[in-house]
């Protein structure tokens, strides 16, 4: 089983107010280097842009009980290199890269290009960039950078063409880093029909606003057209891995025909969607990429975990149910502006939490040995020393007690 840390960064209500910007990104960097110095295979960095607190003003705002910034890393690209200079192990991942907005997929290749050529010049540099890429999780970022409909009938089904959006750009993303020289107009132009909307009324209002009644399919326009192009400067392939943020399987299986590409989960995810992934991509997986692996599927879990000395293991559960409880209630009511008991409840049963022993064999009736967890300590922290500890704990704690554990009859070989 390999254990990964996964960063937000983002400015939250602590007790002593909101943490400065300044504060946040030197707490991560300190997450980074312990996270190094214990052994964690990558640190995974969420992307966010412009803020949060600005788009409460919108006509539409999208998140408008959010307290404090979503996130303050906007760039995997300036970010990385910062932790590199900083550590000798541990991988950088981004989770995820918006690949739609910003630019699009072109701007976003070269930039992911260019680190990768200045992260290479070393010949016995090892540590990869780790690149989850999406179409973005916020409408207002998208918006901000022109990533809006075109027409009427665009408006009407705006789900289903920012779906197609990401297909186009994916396909542009992927390529050009494969070091392919590519026009616009060798990426087929998507087509969307019934089985992309919810009912049959949803797709004929769409396309009779786009002047297709009576037909099967609606053309989806290219949101971006150029001549032929090739990103420059050459790079180390060997440094690069990439992951689909999206659970379309179509679209993951598409991606796979051009380079290797694997799969992003940044969710509570069901898991049948987990293990039909898994089936899926054992099959799809470029052969260039070697043999699928479960490993080749982070999946984000939330960590609450209590190891006070001196406490008995009743107690701290109690504590790390309490903190997982106020935690996850602060966020969904910063998302919804609403508190849905049930849904905290649920959060709650899909996390780690409780003392070392607890989350251990949490772990053990969840997961398979082959998983990769990224394990989210920096959700809602009190603050930074408290995620710190958290890491260190889980790595000395919890990982111990899994190295003899036994997975539905499968024993951990590597924890």
């Amino acid at each position: 089983m390999r254990f990964d840390v996964f960063c937000s960064l983002a400015q939250t209500p602590r007790p002593g107010g909101l943490p400065e910007h300044a504060t946040i990104l030197r707490e991560f960097l300190d997450q980074a280097m312990l996270a190094d110095e214990l052994g964690y295979e990558c640190v995974w960095v969420a992307e966010s842009h412009f803020s949060s607190e600005v788009q409460k003003r919108h006509q539409h705002p999208v998140i408008p009980h959010w307290t404090g910034e979503v996130g303050v890393n906007t760039d995997i690209c300036q970010l990385a290199p910062r932790v590199f200079d900083r550590t000798s192990r541990v991988d950088v991942g981004s989770a995820i890269l918006n690949i739609v907005a910003g630019g699009g997929p072109v701007v976003a290749a070269e930039r992911v290009a260019t680190a990768l050529a200045w992260h290479g010049l070393d010949p016995a540099e090892r540590r990869r960039l780790r690149i989850g890429f999406a179409g973005g999780r916020f409408e207002f970022i998208a918006r901000t950078t022109g990533i809006t409909p075109r027409g009427a009938w665009e408006a009407a089904g705006w789900r289903q063409v920012k779906q197609a959006l990401l297909w186009e750009a994916g396909e542009v993303f992927v390529r050009l880093l494969r070091g392919e020289t590519l026009a616009a107009q060798d990426v087929a132009e998507r087509w969307l029909g019934h089985g992309d909307f919810p009912d049959a009324e949803a797709f004929e209002h769409v396309a009779s606003l786009a002047g297709v009644a009576g037909e099967q399919r609606v053309r989806v326009p290219r949101r971006w057209d150029f001549e032929a192009t090739k990103i420059v400067p050459d790079r180390r392939a060997d440094l690069l891995r990439l992951y689909a943020g999206t659970h379309d399987a179509g679209l993951q299986t598409h991606l796979n025909q051009f380079r290797p590409v694997r799969a992003f989960n940044l969710s509570i995810t069901p898991p049948a969607v987990i293990e039909a992934t898994h089936e899926r991509l054992a099959g799809a997986y470029n052969l260039d990429g070697g043999k699928w692996q479960r490993s080749y599927l982070p999946r984000t879990t939330f960590v609450f975990l209590d190891a006070s000395a001196g406490a008995s293991r009743a107690t701290r559960r109690e504590r790390a149910q309490r903190h997982a409880r106020e935690a996850l209630a602060a966020y969904w009511q910063a998302m919804e502006g609403t508190l849905d008991e049930r849904r905290v409840a649920d959060a709650v049963g899909n996390a780690l939490v409780g003392a070392p022993e607890d989350i251990a064999e949490q772990i053990v009736a969840r997961f398979h040995p082959d998983d990769r967890l990224m394990l989210w300590f920096d959700f809602f922290p009190r603050d930074g020393r408290q995620v710190l500890i958290a890491m260190e704990e889980f790595r000395h704690r919890v990982v111990p007690l899994l190295r003899d554990a036994e997975f539905g009859g499968h024993e951990i070989a590597h924890a």
